[in-house]
């Protein structure tokens, strides 16, 4: 049998056992963030959990590289990531925002006809944690746990619109945001012009620039604070979608992303407002 060290022998700084598990010691480590303590440094971790520092650290670099932790930009400590949805259901259960958009989700897919889908901002990328599937044949859907950085996407149009000009453009020059067009100051400025334009509208649009045969429109949702948290995003083929369908269901998604503000205790003001992303960070802008 694998010894298993209890919180009292972490407490009192008990001896690693030298064949524990590998696997108990990973989730050791995953245990010992908490709500009050959700940034953990490596010598604090291996503190709590009895574990050598260069074991913890080995761990760490594991989770990182699957984006089952992050590391806090300005204090270099590590926080629970956003990979665990990708792999764990029953998490996705807990998440407010989830639990909330579930049946306005539905309804705006039985409205529109259309794919609904929930999005959050991760790592610096949109990401997928809800979606009901169009109940036509031919249809788009959305991976949960999918993962999108392209610029012209709807999703990551209405996170950005949240960002500061200079962030975005940043993320533009790096790469960290991917876009097709040239990457010089007019086209950062075209792009910049965009997402205003999404502010003022209250959605963005996404008509074939990612892939020319499918369209998106995406809405931000936000919380009590005004902050922005999610966004609700509908993908269509192309095809069935012209001009004045587009604007119906860019209506629609608006519509829908206002009602889980509401059920948020939030409002849906226009406007550059602070991006929560999913591990619940604030970015000013």
């Amino acid at each position: 049998m694998v010894p298993i060290m209890t919180s009292a022998d972490y407490a009192t700084g008990a001896a690693e056992p030298k064949n524990a598990s590998v696997i108990i010691n990973a989730i050791a480590v995953l245990r010992s963030f908490t709500a009050d303590e959700p940034l953990l440094g490596v010598t604090e971790i291996a503190n709590r959990v009895g574990l050598h520092k260069s074991t913890v650290s080995r761990i760490l670099a594991t989770f990182e590289q699957e984006h089952l932790v992050e590391r806090d930009p300005e204090t270099r400590r590590f926080r629970l990531g956003l990979g665990l949805i990708a792999v764990a259901g029953p998490l996705l259960a807990e998440l407010e925002e989830r639990q909330v958009a579930y049946p306005v989700l539905r309804s705006l897919a039985e409205q529109t006809g259309e794919t609904s889908a929930l999005m959050l901002w991760s790592d610096g990328q949109s990401m997928c944690v809800e979606q009901i599937a169009s109940h036509h044949q031919i249809k788009h859907t959305t991976p949960l746990g999918a993962r999108y950085r392209d610029a012209m996407s709807a999703s990551v149009q209405v996170f950005l619109s949240a960002e500061s000009d200079e962030h975005v453009a940043s993320m533009l020059r790096e790469g960290s945001i991917t876009h097709p067009g040239p990457d010089d100051a007019a086209a950062v400025d075209a792009y910049l012009r965009r997402l205003e334009e999404a502010r003022v509208r209250g959605w963005a649009i996404n008509y074939g620039e990612s892939s020319t045969d499918e369209v998106g429109v995406a809405a931000p949702v936000r919380d009590h604070r005004g902050d922005l948290v999610a966004a609700v995003l509908i993908p269509a083929p192309r095809f069935r979608i012209g001009p004045d369908r587009l604007q119906e269901l860019g209506e629609a998604c608006a519509a829908a992303a206002r009602q889980i503000s509401a059920r948020l205790g939030g409002t849906a003001a226009n406007g550059l407002q602070p991006l929560v992303t999913a591990t619940g960070r604030t970015r000013n802008s």
